[in-house]
């Protein structure tokens, strides 16, 4: 079976990587372009799954949008069966997910339909769920609302950051690709439809939703400061100068939100509703370090407020 596939971020490498252990046909990898980084802009950074096209010698499409008369004859040329999509980041229309006559899965990082769209896993964070899971689902032209092919579970550990879940939910990820492949092959995959009363939305992260609220409680602001880690960071300002925190947990005591309470032996900062101890912050324009050598430099003393 020749298979298509589209990703960019680490977290579609292990699909990637899957199926090419498993011994797959991969006719081409389709990503974003390079990125430009550095002050000049001159260095350009590849996607991962580039890379490991690259060393496999697999062809890499790499267009601005997915779509178009061009990238559409070069994919007819390919003469996909079938198309996986891992975190690629563009939204395919009905004329892409056409080409391939098995049609295109989809390995989406929570069980839909709870979180739907582009940040299912903090999402799953945010809201307290004890267990997420990842989803293989045939793509239709919705925002993740195809039908349900495969699904696996998985707890979230109550002090889990973002990015652990999400390396835990990419080797799941792969895992389930590869088993759903299988079933596939032997016809034994059953489409479910989605239960559309049961979805939630998961939206790309806003700014200002990594803005910690302080006066949602203990458990909310460590569920926002694990969701948002390591990026983009939930962060807050100390006069006037902007910090990310990082690690906080539920801690001994109460205060107005927002309100240095102490620095030592930990920094605990009121959330009007309990209070909670961070373990790491990154001020503006610096490195990440531990709370305790931030506050050391009197970056904040007891009575300092967080806006």
């Amino acid at each position: 079976m020749r298979i298509v596939f589209f990703g960019t971020p680490a977290f579609a490498v292990p699909s990637l990587r899957a199926l090419l252990d498993e011994g797959a046909e991969v006719v081409a990898v389709v990503t974003q372009p390079d990125k430009p980084q550095g002050r000049s802009r001159s260095v350009l950074v590849h996607p991962p799954v580039k890379e490991l096209a690259e060393a496999h010698d697999i062809p890499v499409l790499q267009p601005d949008r997915p779509r178009g008369d061009l990238f559409l004859a070069h994919l007819r040329r390919l003469a996909p069966d079938l198309g996986v999509v891992v975190a690629y980041g563009h939204i395919l229309r009905p004329e892409v997910l056409s080409v391939p006559p098995r049609g295109m899965l989809n390995v989406h990082a929570s069980l839909l339909p709870r979180h739907r769209g582009a940040a299912p896993i903090q999402a799953a964070i945010l809201a307290g769920d004890a267990e997420t899971g990842v989803t293989i689902m045939q793509m239709d032209a919705g925002m993740d609302t195809g039908d349900i092919l495969l699904a696996r579970s998985t707890p979230v550990g109550a002090e889990e950051t973002a990015g652990r879940l999400t390396e835990r939910l990419a080797a799941l990820g792969a895992q389930t690709l590869v088993e759903a492949l299988v079933l596939m092959q032997r016809g034994e995959l059953h489409p479910i439809p989605q239960e559309p009363a049961l979805a939630t939305q998961a939206p790309k992260i806003s700014r200002d939703q990594a803005r910690i609220g302080w006066n949602a409680g203990a458990a909310a602001v460590a569920r926002q400061t694990r969701a948002f880690d390591p990026v983009p960071g939930a962060w807050s300002t100390l006069d006037g100068v902007e910090v990310k925190l990082f690690g906080a947990r539920a801690a001994r005591g109460s205060g107005p939100a927002g309100v240095v309470l102490r620095t030592e032996p930990d920094l605990v900062i009121g959330t009007g509703d309990g209070a909670v101890s961070v373990a790491e912050v990154q001020p503006a324009g610096k490195r990440r370090m531990s709370a305790r050598e931030w506050c050391r430099g009197r970056s904040a003393e007891p009575g300092g407020v967080f806006a």
